[in-house]
């Protein structure tokens, strides 16, 4: 599959059916719970009324009340002991606290259960296949029985604390005949104490309906839903039409990521075969359009270290054939030496030149190390005016008609600052020798702390440089002709190898003009402590 919308919409053809999968198993489920909630609603009101009447009854009266409540439910009533119902540890807390457990047993059958005695942990246990309208005209029976204890005024009273107490899972109220709405038949059947049922407004529900002896009460239970179960049909046909519409919807989405990413892949494909000025022509705000700009930057990237490589291989090849050169000639004349005098001066020369190669060699190496990617930099904790006083008391022997001046201005706080002292001590040098060879008499260097950051400035009382040549003279192997000339000598490495070592230590070098000596101010710039 090449296709990046095949991979995709197969993946997630695959999520989705597992998702659908685990959908119906938790529907299932749910509908379970659901299920065994409704039961346990509908029951409950009724088997906690019988299990509280029971509970100050002998055991022989409990066999005849149970067998009366027998007749009206249409189901076997037993009382059991706790014990001997081998509940877990959840279901016998809830027993103990008051509700009613209903439990599948069978398919078609489920076993209600309520403590009757916390005491002898005696249970009321009855097998119902199904939760039906004789439970209902049972609990109307045994409401009444309730009811008719109290006067007719207190009725409604008693009839909310017994709502409130045995937690019935549906509705409970008291009307006056003449509020029932109900027809003539109807009430005559209430009248000859049987019980009405009848359809709710909904038309989805239905109503019962049980006049209490010698009142003019009724009472009203319901309106009682059948519970609904939701459908895994409903689900997978959604899940379906789902599937249709992210299928369309992923489509049209990356097809036009394709067609983007084929214009990256033919831009690569030109950059591998040289074209080097070929450019991807994405402009947008999100994330291939990014990558888009991420690649010409590369590739702009690449061209221009192409270019570097060209230059470096060609100021190379030319800085190396001058020493070459002298060597060959010193080699020549080494032969036609008539005298040990001249012989000696020859090879004098030639060690020179093979000394002028190892500079330029190491020169060149270190401008490579720094250049390719991040050398091995080690920050600790340095004293830059030492390391400047150093440096100076090595270079200053060198020419004793410079005079190099230190100027220190940073208050003790240049003693401990962040650096890499092997390449910031290269810098240094670079920067100070550079300084000497174009100087007419003086060299001053500065070294300052403000605002976080550790300066130092190296100036001379030279001829200076033109502002158009400041960038250039960091190129690698740029030598000006102007007014520092090649006789300065150098290789023209020094500044650029100073340039790469303030990159990584997150500075910068500069140039500005002397505002003290008249000359060039070479600036270096880089944070007191390394995050």
């Amino acid at each position: 599959m090449n296709s990046i919308f095949l991979r995709i919409y197969g993946g997630m053809l695959l999520v989705l059916i597992a998702v659908l999968l685990g959908a119906l198993l938790v529907i299932q489920q749910i509908n379970g719970i659901r299920a065994e909630d409704y039961r346990e609603r509908i029951a409950s009101g009724t088997f906690r009324l019988m299990a509280d009447n029971l509970r100050p009854m002998e055991v022989s009266e409990r066999r005849q009340v149970m067998n009366v409540w027998q007749r009206l439910l249409g189901v076997p009533l037993e009382i059991h002991e706790l014990g001997a119902l081998q509940l877990d540890s959840s279901s016998w807390s809830r027993l103990l606290q008051g509700a009613v457990l209903v439990r599948p047993t069978e398919p078609d059958e489920v076993r209600v259960m309520a403590l009757v005695d916390p005491r002898s942990e005696a249970v009321l246990v009855a097998d119902i296949q199904r939760v039906s309208e004789q439970l209902g005209r049972a609990t109307l029976f045994l409401i009444s029985d309730e009811l008719v204890r109290y006067p007719a005024a207190d009725m409604p009273a008693r009839l909310q604390q017994l709502r409130r107490e045995k937690g019935f899972g549906y509705p409970l109220q008291l009307m006056q005949v003449r509020e029932s709405g109900l027809d003539q038949d109807q009430l005559r059947r209430l009248d000859e104490s049987d019980t009405v049922m009848a359809l709710g407004p909904d038309g989805d529900s239905i109503l019962l309906y049980l006049k209490i002896p010698g009142t003019e009460w009724i009472l009203q239970l319901g309106p009682l839903y059948q519970m609904s179960l939701y459908p895994p049909q409903l689900l997978l046909a959604v899940g379906l039409l789902a599937l249709t519409l992210i299928g369309m919807l992923i489509y049209l989405l990356v097809h036009q990521l394709e067609q983007r990413l084929r214009t990256l892949e033919a831009a690569a494909v030109n950059i591998s075969n040289g074209n080097l000025d070929y450019r991807v022509g994405i402009d947008s705000q999100d994330s291939v359009g990014r990558l888009a700009r991420a690649f010409n930057e590369m590739a702009g990237h690449l061209q221009r270290l192409m270019r570097i490589q060209r230059e470096t291989l060609g100021a190379v090849s030319h800085e190396l054939r001058t020493p070459v050169a002298r060597l060959r000639f010193g080699l020549e004349m080494v032969e036609t030496a008539e005298s040990p005098e001249d012989r000696k001066r020859f090879i004098k020369g030639m060690d020179g030149d093979l000394t002028e190669l190892d500079r330029l060699v190491d020169e060149i190496l270190t401008y490579a190390r720094l250049e390719q990617g991040a050398p091995a930099i080690i920050m600790k904790g340095t004293n830059v005016p030492r390391m400047v006083e150093q440096v100076i008391g090595e270079l200053a022997p060198l020419n004793a008609t410079i005079n190099l001046e230190h100027v220190d201005h940073s208050w003790g706080l240049g003693r401990h600052v962040d650096a890499e002292p092997r390449y910031l001590q290269r810098a240094l040098t670079n920067l100070i020798s550079n300084a000497m060879r174009h100087a007419e008499s003086q060299v001053r260097v500065t070294t300052r702390v403000q605002h976080g950051m550790c300066r130092i400035s190296v100036e001379d009382d030279g001829p200076g440089i033109p502002e158009a040549y400041r960038e250039k003279v960091f190129t690698p192997f740029m030598r000006m002709d102007v007014s520092r000339t090649r006789a300065s000598g150098g290789y023209g490495l020094g500044l650029s190898i100073v340039r790469r070592i303030m990159f990584w230590h997150s500075g910068r070098a500069r140039i500005e003009d002397s505002q003290a000596l008249g000359g060039a101010c070479f600036v270096l710039e880089w944070p007191l402590r390394r995050r």
